[in-house]
């Protein structure tokens, strides 16, 4: 059984990652439905949270159907850090999670996120005042180094538990690396395997599919896997995963009708939780990969992205699910 504290979290999780503009309660709730076993939430500024920025109290937003979650923060000062701790401890999440990873330019070139990997003293104070600060476990997401010359995860990883951090999760890439290539979950075995490492260990990097999730698993020994981008728009992927794992075999993927109940359900929570223009707008990007791999399916989804409409957007779905027949996949 994999604990973070006394959080059980099953024999080996499969957690959703934090994902800026993408990991909001609508989409966690699809992800929690289809067997994600922890979920955190999109970044939050420390600055944004202890100057009462409205987007950033609004990311506080949690359910207790989501539990167990945790709420992710990201900044550059330590104080500002600290105070952020303490402003979400009060919101009663499972988790506090630092956001050590983030690598586009307007966070990590002010100092933050993966930003912080430049200066691994500091990151290791401030971890230690989070910690310090709240009676919350707070975890650890990061990378393996800042460029292919200071890959020092092994090191930091081992001291970022030493000042308290419950546990790690590790993307597989280079903060100079972006997205690009392929993640080396070479080192984030080597953390694992690093007979110091008490805490539960995750990998994070391109796994998406079953295959691949049951071969990391077995040659990196990591304590669970962490999933961002295959989800989006195929939150299924967590319990084809499981199954596989358990199994050996593969559950039917959705069909037609499975993404249009999907689809709509995640348009009609985010405009509860967002408002009705925002909710709309926002759910544009995630309707492409709800339908991927449908042939000649542009028309439809022109509409979708298209409108503003809630009715219209509502009757292109409805057409889809009332003609699944038509819709091949390739």
């Amino acid at each position: 059984m994999v604990k973070i504290r006394n959080i059980e979290l099953g024999e080996f999780p499969l957690i959703l990652a934090p994902m800026e503009d993408v990991s909001d309660p609508p989409f966690r709730a699809l992800c929690k439905k289809h067997g994600a076993d922890l979920m955190f939430t999109e970044f939050i500024s420390s600055e944004g949270l202890i100057r009462d920025a409205a987007k950033s109290v609004q990311k506080l937003d949690i359910f207790e159907y989501e539990r167990p979650i945790g709420i992710q923060i990201f900044g550059a000062e330590i104080e500002s850090m600290r105070m952020a701790a303490e402003i979400i401890e009060k919101a009663n999440p499972d988790i506090i999670d630092i956001n050590y990873g983030c690598p586009v330019k307007k966070v990590a070139c002010k100092g933050a996120g993966a930003g912080i990997l430049q200066d691994i003293p500091k990151m290791v104070r401030m971890t230690e005042e989070i910690v310090k600060s709240t009676k919350l476990p707070v975890t650890v997401k990061t990378r393996l180094g800042w460029d292919d010359e200071t890959k020092y995860i092994v090191e930091t990883a081992e001291r970022l538990q030493d000042v308290g951090i419950e546990a790690i999760s590790i993307h597989g890439r280079t903060r100079k690396q972006m997205y690009k290539g392929d993640a080396d979950w070479t080192l984030i075995g080597d953390v694992k395997n690093n007979q110091r490492m008490r805490i539960p260990v995750f990998g994070n990097g391109d796994i998406d599919t079953p295959e691949k999730a049951v071969e990391y698993r077995a040659r990196y020994g990591v304590d669970g896997i962490m999933i961002g981008r295959a989800s989006i728009g195929y939150p299924w992927v967590f319990n084809e995963i499981k199954h596989f794992m358990a199994t050996g075999e593969h559950l039917s993927a959705p069909n037609v009708k499975d993404r249009v109940e999907a689809a709509r359900q995640h348009l009609m929570m985010s405009i509860e939780w967002k408002g009705k223009n925002l909710g709309i707008a926002e759910m544009k990007r995630h309707y492409t990969n709800y339908f991927k791999g449908i042939a000649h399916f542009k028309e439809f989804r022109t509409k979708l992205v298209s409108s503003f409409d809630l009715d219209e957007i509502l009757s292109t779905l409805d057409y889809i699910e009332n003609h699944q027949e038509e819709f091949i996949f390739v």
